[in-house]
């Protein structure tokens, strides 16, 4: 059977169980966990996290201790899929077996990804809040201003339920209204959303309650309801009753006390404010309906390992060809069976046989119900094929290095954490379609303007000269670039700086608002610390022929009341993964040095 190319350098770098394991008739791990019966907010309720909990805890040992003494093989074979001989019997059995072998593959599948990321928030309701779901009855959400700030859409996410707002949420909105920051923008369309709700509505049934659906948002079923009197509850001594904080705690206290058969939950993104509150015994719960997922290792990582029985499975009818694009040459397979619907277009797929048979490494190219075409990759890691005087040195890389100079691709996202290579490929591949293809005619760089520590003031200068302090990552590149060039002596040198520094520039965010880029090759820097907002802002100024990428680490995030799940980078991967269009690949080794990968492993 024809199978692909050998690479020249393979780059063989993680662990089989650092990948996501296809297997046929095995859901996807995002999929499956949306097919649970359980609803979204039991997923997070207390069971749910210590079953969860208690599953993660449990070693692979246990769960082999468990089963009969002629299922304990080793679990260190997730690669290969189950003989068919095999599988038939265990069918016929009990189905103990099966599901022994089902609980393991869940265990594999919740193990991280290589790329380190802090700690994933878990986020528990409430005692008073999962009786209120088990009882059926709907419950009463008091809005801290903070959430309405960072989320003006806020109102409309709680289906069902009521929602509350005090007085003195009312004033922090206009105390915050003036200025052009994105927290005052939001306060301002916060505004305008409630003047929209109370027009045309009478005093009585504004203390009635104003119905959320009003505007068209048909998934809002409750009640929005304003605090319209005094409330006469009376906090613990030693609070200031003058504090915005404090005011707002004796706000649930009181509502409480008026309605005791109906849940009451404080809702902010302050994490002191919850803690208050549930000192005081009132229920208080975070803001997260703006997150993407609620587990980060379940994010798309684009790549998947295929089993080494695939060929086997799903070489039966297989087509191949053979086309020339851009002057390389391409294998192409056609291949049908059981695994193919659980993968995406543009994502990659790769099997590495210890038995000595060929690798392979593709991309899906297309996706029809069980039938996929998969191309052969361009290997990136060979001296021929470098890109600017780079070459990819790990598997990751090389993938992610054929979307980068692919330009039918329009949108590609890089994830990684520090010393991945991420902005290093990424100029490398734009100084090459720039300055030799052609394909583009400029590099544009911009990135999210905030500081790690304190902020040092105004900088001098124009926009650019204010922006080149941030881009201290691409000079050091651009170094890394220059100096692969030394045919032309000092003279070339200096010619060729000023051709790259002529043919990049550096633009904020902050002037991006209705411009449109055409022909581009646009890098979004540091764009985890982007919101969804601001990101849909950056993407939509793509004009004809512009390529965005997406550059960023998750686990740094510096911008306030952003999280991993909520962050404008996991936004765009989420929502990009199956559009024809764009790629993403996850970056999982450090090529910096020794002195960094060491360094990242112990500190």
């Amino acid at each position: 059977m024809p199978l692909p190319k050998i690479p020249t350098k393979p780059a063989t770098i993680l662990l089989a169980k650092d990948y996501p394991q296809a297997e046929p008739g095995q859901t996807p791990v995002r999929a499956a966990a949306k097919a649970e019966n359980d609803p979204v907010e039991d997923l997070i309720s207390g069971p749910a996290v210590a079953s969860k909990t208690a599953r993660a805890r449990k070693s692979k040992a246990a769960l082999l201790a468990e089963a009969p003494a002629r299922e304990q093989t080793p679990v260190a074979a997730p690669a290969t899929l189950p003989d068919p001989a095999r599988t038939d019997i265990t069918n016929k059995k009990d189905g103990k077996e099966e599901k022994l072998r089902a609980k393991l593959r869940e265990t594999d599948m919740n193990e991280s990804h290589p790329a380190k990321h802090k700690p994933v928030e878990v986020h528990v309701k409430s005692s008073a809040s999962r009786k209120a779901d088990s009882t059926g009855v709907t419950k009463m959400f008091v809005l801290d201003t903070n959430v309405l700030m960072h989320d003006p859409t806020s109102l409309f996410r709680f289906e069902e339920h009521d929602v509350y707002l005090p007085m003195m949420t009312l004033e922090e909105l206009d105390n915050h209204k003036k200025g052009m920051s994105e927290v005052a923008r939001n306060a301002r369309q916060v505004s305008r959303t409630l003047d929209a709700l109370i027009a045309n509505v009478d005093d009585d049934a504004i203390e009635a309650g104003i119905e959320l659906a009003k505007l068209g948002n048909k998934d809002a079923k409750g009640r929005l309801f304003f605090q319209t009197r005094l409330n006469g509850a009376a906090l613990p001594e030693g609070l200031p009753s003058g504090k915005a904080d404090n005011q707002i705690l004796g706000v649930v206290r009181a509502l409480e006390a008026d309605q005791s058969g109906r849940a009451i939950v404080l809702v902010s993104k302050d994490i002191n404010m919850r803690i208050k509150a549930r000192a005081l015994g009132l229920a208080a719960e975070d803001y997260f309906n703006d997150h993407v997922l609620e587990d980060t290792d379940l994010l798309y990582s684009g790549i998947v390992q295929l089993p080494d029985d695939f060929w086997s499975k799903h070489g039966k009818g297989m087509e191949s060809w053979q086309e020339i694009r851009g002057g390389y040459s391409s294998t192409y397979y056609r291949v049908t069976g059981p695994l193919i619907p659980t993968l995406m277009v543009n994502q990659f797929v790769f099997m590495e046989p210890k038995n000595g048979e060929a690798p392979l490494y593709a991309q899906v190219r297309e996706i029809n119900g069980k039938t996929a075409v998969l191309q052969t990759l361009r290997d990136y890691s060979s001296n021929k094929n470098n890109v600017w005087g780079i070459t990819a040195r790990n598997r990751e890389q090389n993938f992610a290095l054929n979307l980068l100079m692919n330009p039918e691709i329009d949108f590609v996202s890089l994830l990684g954490q520090a010393g991945t290579g991420k902005t290093l490929l990424a100029l490398a591949a734009g100084l090459a379609q720039v300055l030799e293809t052609k394909v583009y005619n400029e590099i544009i760089v911009t990135r999210v303007t905030v500081p790690v520590g304190e902020d040092i003031g105004f900088l001098p200068g124009t926009e650019e000269e204010k922006m080149s302090p941030w881009m201290g990552a691409f000079d050091d590149n651009l170094e890394v670039l220059m100096k692969s060039d030394n045919d032309g002596g000092d003279w070339g040198r200096a010619a060729t700086q000023d051709l790259i520094r002529s043919r990049i520039k550096i633009k904020s965010l902050n002037f991006m608002r209705g411009r449109t880029f055409v022909n581009k090759f646009l890098i979004i820097d540091e764009a985890q610390n982007l919101t969804p907002k601001q990101m849909k802002t950056l993407v939509t100024r793509a004009g004809p022929g512009t390529k965005i990428l997406c550059l960023g680490n998750i686990a740094q995030i510096d911008t306030p009341y952003l999280t991993e799940g909520s962050s404008g980078l996991t936004y765009v991967v989420d929502r990009f993964k199956s559009w024809s269009h764009g790629g993403h690949v996850t970056l999982a080794r450090g090529e910096r040095s020794r002195l960094a990968d060491f360094a990242s492993d112990v500190l």
